[in-house]
């Protein structure tokens, strides 16, 4: 406040007196409010864009945390945009108690140069300070913003998930229910389309069974030689041509394109009819599927 007021005192009176009339934004319900404390062109230029930019972080916590909250009489996060056209990156807060109410100052010096980063944190802080009466560090900050919002909570869940796999990071019980999750429904990641080939095998149905080569596990080309004097291939083909549907399934069109072409592929072994040739074409074909997936995957962030 004390900078404010420094500040303040070396502006002429017609600046003072054009600030003061400057308008006030208010976003999020009332929760939200901007103070330009800056020259009209700057005010013209990053009040509303700060606005929104707090106005969206705190929609992002009241969605993704099912965080119900009633239209606001007086706001709870109060933001000062200040006047400074130099890099000056620093943004501070301070909670403020007023009788019984608790909002935060949030002070941003050099709008163009502020740390966007810094900046949400202290929103997420003064959000939680005001609705929950909860401090967070910024390690909590962090954590509730990132499971909050719908992209990073996918982004945390798919590095757990290669944390788990490659590093043994992790519990095996969170690792097998992230593997079993669609984390993005309608897309694919690398480790999806990994985790689909890793099922392209045929297993006897009990563990004291094996085929008539003396395997318990087939690969789908091996099947093949296989499968014309084995009834045993033909009837896991048959169980195994729907289960990789399900492996498939909510991970993008491209993905289960290549497993209809399994799909195909199975039943045709199942059948018992077609020749090898036919067989292969059908799987080379289900292959080609499955590169193509591959490809329009998404990359996991290490």
């Amino acid at each position: 406040m004390l900078f404010c007021l420094v500040a303040l005192l070396a502006l002429t009176r017609a600046e003072i007196i054009e600030r003061m009339r400057a308008p006030v934004v208010t976003h999020a319900d009332g929760m939200v409010q901007v103070y330009a404390d800056c020259p009209e062109d700057m005010r013209r230029e990053y009040q509303s864009p700060v606005a929104r930019f707090a106005a969206e972080t705190v929609r992002t916590l009241t969605s993704g945390l099912s965080i119900k909250t009633a239209r606001r009489r007086s706001p709870g996060i109060v933001i000062h945009i200040g006047d400074i056209r130099t890099n000056v990156s620093e943004v501070v807060s301070r909670a403020v108690t007023n009788d019984t109410r608790v909002f935060t100052r949030i002070y941003v010096r050099a709008p163009a140069y502020a740390d966007l980063g810094r900046f949400r944190l202290e929103v997420v802080k003064a959000f939680f300070r005001c609705e929950r009466s909860q401090e967070l560090s910024d390690a909590e900050a962090t954590r509730v913003y990132r499971s909050a919002d719908p992209v990073l909570r996918i982004e945390d869940e798919r590095i757990a998930l290669e944390d788990w796999f490659c590093h043994g990071r992790g519990s095996d019980e969170e690792g097998f229910r992230l593997m079993r999750k669609i984390l993005k429904p309608g897309f694919a990641s690398r480790r999806d389309v990994l985790f689909f080939a890793s099922r392209l095998y045929l297993y006897p149905p009990q563990f004291d069974l094996k085929f008539a080569n003396g395997s318990d596990t087939l690969s789908f080309r091996d099947a093949i030689a296989l499968a014309h004097h084995d009834p045993l291939v033909r009837l896991v083909a048959s169980i195994r041509a729907n289960s990789l549907l399900i492996f498939a399934g909510g991970r993008g069109q491209a993905l289960a394109s290549a497993a209809e072409a399994y799909r195909a592929f199975l039943l045709e072994l199942a059948k018992g009819k077609a020749d090898d040739a036919l067989l292969l074409d059908i799987l080379d074909e289900a292959d080609i599927r499955l590169n193509m997936a591959y490809e329009k995957s998404e990359p996991v962030r290490q």
